[in-house]
């Protein structure tokens, strides 16, 4: 009994083990069809997208147009979520953290507001016009209150007109458009130079073309007109001033806005009336010397006092009248009356040499360096002077003068004008005078019937001004164009031109 019971007990077992094996075969082989079904569909994909053009074209032709749509989706669904590459994946993260500092900051200005508002701000402030220093900007009576705005416009008005326009340092726009267009018209001009030969004109920076404009502004001593004869109005060296003494024994400084000029300040100097006032080079003096006295004054007008040199130890003369001062504010140049040149020390207003002229010396000038000194004699010789050693380099004769009267050196040292009793003007050049003896000029202007007593340039060298005291009016400018010709002589040919 117990052995038949463990036989049945074995059959039992041998039949439960069976039916778990064959699930195990049943599920081997799903796996293997499934997967043979998906290397089916991966054979049949590969071959639906091998399929040549004219295929494709076939299909159209018999399926229809509406089956392209629908085969590509059914392709996509079957081929799955496509692979994106490490490239692209790295450009989309590169836009999506661009994007977002971008939404970021855009999200960052329109929440921003402002902390608090302020009513006065935006309420348009009203200012005095009755005040002594805007008294002068009112039209009419009626204006004694203006607005912010319109007083800054009135003041921007006043300035161009007192400047006679927009300065080109204000026009904000042409000097943006001209920074724009000046590395582009450089390399243009260079090309253009470069092919083409021939003759090549300059044209002035600072003087326009044809006429020049120019309009009457009130007198600039207009707040105190001298009660005799001026002989001096000079500009100041740095600052907008310009200074008027005379025989009335006063010097007189105006600030110079072309509207008012107000006066600054005038000194007295009494029982002297005043010969010649000149500012000194820094500009921080005033010399006068008077009609019939050795002595001088100085004004210093950084300390506010009036300093009397009475005599110049050396200095043997009866009036002290005429002088000239050196470009570089070291020496002061006295002329005496038998044809001595006197040289002063500026700083000490002491003799530090005595030179002298054949005749009597009427004129003197600086050379621009303070190196030389040309002097001018009344039989129309010229002498050349080094002030160093204060010896005599050069003497030439000015052509056709009669007596001279006045010399001028241009500020580039090249130009020397003569003028004469006659009224003419003789132009020439440094080179010439510092060699030969009867130099030719270059240029003689014949335009004054009158003793020609003032003669200068401006100081760029383009104008020459020419003007006589012995009747009224008698100013004439002249032009003076350089034209450099790209010829085998090189030479440089002036021209003048009388305005």
């Amino acid at each position: 009994m117990k052995a038949a019971k463990k036989v049945s007990k074995g059959t039992k077992a041998g039949k439960m083990t069976k039916p778990k094996r064959t699930a195990k075969r049943l599920l081997v082989a799903a796996n293997q069809a499934a997967a043979a079904e998906a290397a089916r569909r991966a054979r049949h994909l590969k071959a639906l997208s091998c399929v040549s053009g004219a295929e494709r074209e076939l299909e159209e032709l018999v399926f229809g147009d509406s089956l392209n749509g629908e085969e590509d989706e059914l392709l996509r669904r079957l081929a799955g979520p496509r692979r994106v590459t490490a490239a692209e994946e790295k450009n989309l993260q590169e836009e999506s953290s661009d994007s977002g500092v971008e939404n970021e900051a855009k999200r960052d200005l329109l929440l921003k507001r402002p902390a608090w508002v302020d009513e006065d701000d935006e309420a348009e402030e009203n200012v005095d016009m009755t005040h002594k220093y805007r008294k002068v900007l009112m039209k009419s009576d009626a204006e004694t209150m203006l607005t912010k705005k319109k007083l800054k416009k009135r003041l921007e008005e006043q300035f161009q007109q007192a400047m006679g326009g927009v300065p080109a340092w204000a026009d904000l726009e042409n000097r943006k458009n001209s920074k724009r267009t000046s590395s582009d018209s450089d390399s243009d001009e260079e090309d253009d130079l470069l092919r083409r030969t021939g003759n090549f004109i300059t044209s002035s920076e600072s003087l326009p073309r044809g006429i020049l404009k120019m309009s009457t502004c009130p007198p600039a001593n207009q707040e105190r007109f001298a009660n005799g004869k001026l002989v001096t109005v000079q500009f100041h060296p740095s600052a907008q001033v310009v200074m008027t003494a005379g025989h009335d024994r006063s010097v007189s400084l105006f600030q110079v806005d072309g509207i008012r000029n107000p006066k600054i300040q005038s000194i007295y100097l009494e029982s002297f009336p005043i010969y010649k006032a000149h500012f000194s080079t820094d500009g921080e003096q005033v010399i006068a010397t008077g009609t019939h006295h050795r002595m001088f004054f100085v004004y210093d007008m950084m300390a506010g006092s009036i300093i009397p040199i009475p005599k110049v130890r050396g200095v043997e003369e009866k009036f002290l009248r005429n002088f000239e001062l050196s470009p570089d504010g070291s020496f002061m140049l006295l002329i005496g009356n038998s044809g001595y040149l006197h040289l002063l020390s500026m700083k000490t207003k002491e003799l530090i040499s005595t030179m002298k002229v054949n005749g009597r010396c009427t004129a003197s000038a600086f050379t621009p360096d303070s190196s030389k000194i040309y002097s001018y004699s009344k039989e129309g010789e010229v002498f050349i002077w080094d002030v160093r050693s204060r010896k005599s380099l050069h003497k030439f004769e000015d052509e056709g003068s009669l007596e001279g009267k006045c010399i001028a050196i241009s500020k580039n040292n090249q130009y020397v004008a003569c003028g004469s009793s006659s009224g003419v003007v003789n132009l020439y050049t440094t080179d010439v005078c510092l060699k030969e003896n009867r130099p030719k000029p270059v240029k003689a202007i014949m335009n004054l019937v009158t003793s020609a007593t003032c003669v200068t340039f401006n100081p760029t060298t383009e104008i020459l001004a020419v003007a006589s005291r012995d009747t009224d009016e008698a100013v004439k400018l002249a032009e003076t164009l350089f034209i450099f010709l790209k010829e085998d002589t090189g030479e440089n040919e002036p021209v003048t031109e009388v305005l």
